[in-house]
């Protein structure tokens, strides 16, 4: 097995951090959890780095390890029986945004109700990735994309107009 060149690959992870941003803020919570989750993440990637053909767009396979890592993760966190921390409970109680401030942590809720899976396809699809891509990074179906992407909107749908 052999790994990645350590300049190249820290050169890739630079160039690709947002996805790692993207899905720790999606999985996890507090910035303890998303420091730890990044870490694991970058561990993966390196630890993988053997896996990694030419072939495919290195977003794409960073997309597969470090939602798979962030999965894991996220199911190790929840039979650990965590707390939320009183701060963050502070912060949420002391914030008062604007309406578009309210919209998206409306949708951050809606969002955290869906299974690690479909959160994991809900994340790509705002992060405007095609359904073939997503297939390929969640090894899933394209149709099978396209039904959870409809039903997902579905319930947002019904969920926004009830309010």
């Amino acid at each position: 097995m052999k790994q990645p060149d350590k300049t190249a690959f820290l050169a890739l992870i630079q160039e690709n951090k947002r996805i790692i941003y993207k899905i720790c803020n999606s999985y996890c919570r507090n910035q303890y959890d998303r420091e730890d989750l990044a870490q694991e993440i970058i561990y993966q990637l390196w630890r993988s780095g053997h896996t990694f053909q030419e072939d495919y767009k290195f977003s794409t396979w960073m997309y597969r390890i470090a939602l798979n890592t962030a999965i894991s993760f996220y199911r190790k966190e929840q039979t650990a029986g965590k707390t939320v921390e009183l701060s963050e409970q502070v912060l949420s109680i002391k914030e008062e945004g604007s309406e578009l401030e309210e919209n998206i942590r409306q949708m951050q809720a809606f969002i955290n109700e869906f299974n690690e899976l479909d959160r994991a396809l809900i994340l790509l699809y705002l992060e405007k990735k095609n359904h073939k891509e997503i297939a390929e990074i969640l090894g899933i179906s394209e149709s099978n994309v396209g039904t959870k992407i409809s039903r997902m909107k579905e319930k947002l749908r019904v969920r926004f107009s009830n309010q």
